[in-house]
């Protein structure tokens, strides 16, 4: 089977250099450094400039011209383009801006229309903030908590605590469920009409991703499956999951939701699919990929190229 690409948002678009978070002359000297870029995040939005019918990220240089001087306000990203790259998380009210080209926007439902790296190097600083933003505080003792290693560690700053805090990530499995000719999806009730999406659910403690790709699609559908095969991953910092792709296969076709998580679940053909009968996943989220890639399987055409399937958003180049 031939290599898949890496899912919008994930792949090697920087090198992390880890080594370099430990080293406090490096990233004082990187931030001091009038060539770093700075990555700005306002609450949970990136930084985006549009061109035309285009749109790019858009970097910030000069930590001055951010209007911050601490170094525990950014966290150290990496090498970027050959550049020292840093997230910086924005408070308060909505910064004026002069440009009209640029404006903060909300990633989740505009990575498909940047370019890959750029959206990857969004997401983790998205991330990053989002983390440091709800980890304030000790978990353990309450105290304030300070920023080290380049702005990955939190450590708490009661001396007869110094517990330390690391980034973290919310597993989440995501499958595609079929019986062979249909897919298995299923609706919220907040989305808008005819929107479907493949199942998904969070991984509890003390379980593997395959018992919880069983567990969640049971408990959502009533579908009881069998064979479970890993497809790819995916981060999706919104705020702060990792989505593991499955494709599983339906030993009953029963539905009998037991939970009232979602409003609607169905089977639906790929001719139903290819003819617009649901609208599908925005295409860089491994929800549309896992359906894709089903679909493209048994179909004479491929899904893309299908002129009446129907998305839930076409992202723009």
């Amino acid at each position: 089977m031939p290599s898949r690409l890496p899912n919008i948002l994930a792949g090697p678009y920087l090198e992390r250099a880890a080594h370099r978070r430990k080293d406090e002359a490096h990233v004082r000297a990187a931030l001091a450094d009038p060539l770093t870029w700075f990555v700005p995040v306002w609450q949970t939005r990136n930084f985006i400039i549009r061109q035309g019918d285009l749109m790019a990220a858009h970097f910030v240089t000069g930590m001055q011209t951010l209007c911050l001087t601490e170094a525990n306000d950014y966290v150290l990203l990496g090498e970027f383009r050959g550049h020292s790259v840093f997230a910086v998380g924005l408070s308060g009210e909505r910064p004026q801006l002069a440009d009209p080209t640029v404006d903060f926007q909300d990633l989740r439902m505009l990575a498909g229309a940047l370019p890959p790296e750029e959206a990857g190097l969004l997401a983790y600083a998205r991330a990053m903030i989002h983390w440091r933003e709800t980890h304030r505080f000790c978990g353990r003792c309450g105290s304030p908590t300070a920023a080290v290693d380049g702005g990955h560690v939190l450590r708490c700053s009661n001396e007869g605590c110094r517990s330390q805090q690391f980034p973290r990530i919310d597993p989440a499995v995501i499958v595609l469920v079929t019986d062979g000719e249909r897919a298995l999806l299923g609706r919220q009730a907040s989305w808008p009409a005819g929107r479907y999406s493949t199942i998904a659910g969070f991984v509890e403690p003390g379980e593997s991703l395959e018992d919880a790709v069983v567990r969640e699609v049971h408990e959502e559908t009533g579908v009881d499956v069998g064979a479970v095969d890993y497809h790819s991953s995916q981060p999706w910092p919104f705020p702060s999951s990792l989505m593991l792709g499955f494709t599983a296969y339906a030993r009953s076709t029963d539905i009998s939701r037991v939970d009232d998580e979602l409003e609607d679940v169905r089977w639906w053909t790929r001719e139903e699919i290819a003819g617009g009968a649901v609208a599908l996943p925005i295409t860089h989220s491994i929800s549309f990929r896992l359906v894709e890639d089903w679909y493209d399987s048994g179909a004479e055409r491929p899904l893309r190229e299908e002129p009446g399937v129907r998305m839930w958003q076409l992202p723009r180049r």
